[in-house]
């Protein structure tokens, strides 16, 4: 789903919404870094890299220049992690039992889902990660010196989008020992078994479902 696949006035539109993206991420402080954009699918896509070389030099660009990058060709949205937002990334599976039971603790954390079927879990930067995490196959922590696309980031299967939007945790990063413990817990085999994530009207919230922001401990 390449968005110069797509008609004119749906290309100019898309480009028009990851540019605003791009800059109200980077508004907020975002380290946020123009992408290439994979043509392959399935077995061949290929994760996005920053557009720039030189991308770690230009962490703290000021959003008018975040703006002049997304203007004209087309790119995927990247956020730098390592600084200010970790994102520890896992399998299908793995996720829906995870997100399951932040649901049912009250609070919920940025979730990004890819069209290559794995999700991203934001979290405030940290130096480790839980020892069960780092040792297992289905899930890889992007830390420092990494990169992690962000929505609305178009690939050939679909574009990633929000599983739960950063709003709806009041743009809070939550802590990564917390996301972690979780996580541990989905590994183990433990859900939520009254979610019921694949069937119409999911629990998990949506973009277009409002939820209220748990407030500051």
């Amino acid at each position: 789903m390449l968005d110069m696949e797509w008609p004119d006035s749906w290309r100019g539109s898309f480009r028009i919404e990851l540019r605003a993206e791009a800059i109200s991420l980077a508004e907020r402080g975002w380290p946020i870094l123009p992408g290439t954009i994979s043509s392959g699918e399935g077995a061949d896509w290929e994760y996005p890299t920053p557009a720039h070389e030189d991308w770690q030099d230009r962490l703290a660009a000021h959003p008018r220049q975040v703006a002049a990058w997304f203007t004209g060709k087309p790119c995927s949205l990247l956020v730098a992690t390592g600084t200010m937002v970790d994102a520890i990334e896992v399998g299908d599976e793995l996720g829906r039992r995870a997100a399951s039971l932040l649901r049912v603790t009250g609070h919920p954390v940025p979730i990004v889902a890819m069209p290559n079927g794995r999700w991203l879990f934001l979290t405030a930067s940290t130096d480790t990660v839980h020892p069960a995490l780092a040792e297992h196959d289905d899930v890889t922590w992007h830390g420092r010196d990494g990169y992690v696309p962000l929505p609305p980031t178009p690939y050939r299967q679909g574009v990633v989008h929000w599983r739960v939007k950063p709003e709806i945790w009041g743009w809070r990063l939550p802590a990564a020992s917390t996301v972690n413990e979780v996580l541990v817990r989905a590994l183990l085999g433990e859900h939520d078994d009254a979610a019921v994530v694949d069937a119409p009207g999911a629990v998990l919230p949506t973009d277009d479902q409002s939820a209220v922001a748990p407030s500051a401990a």
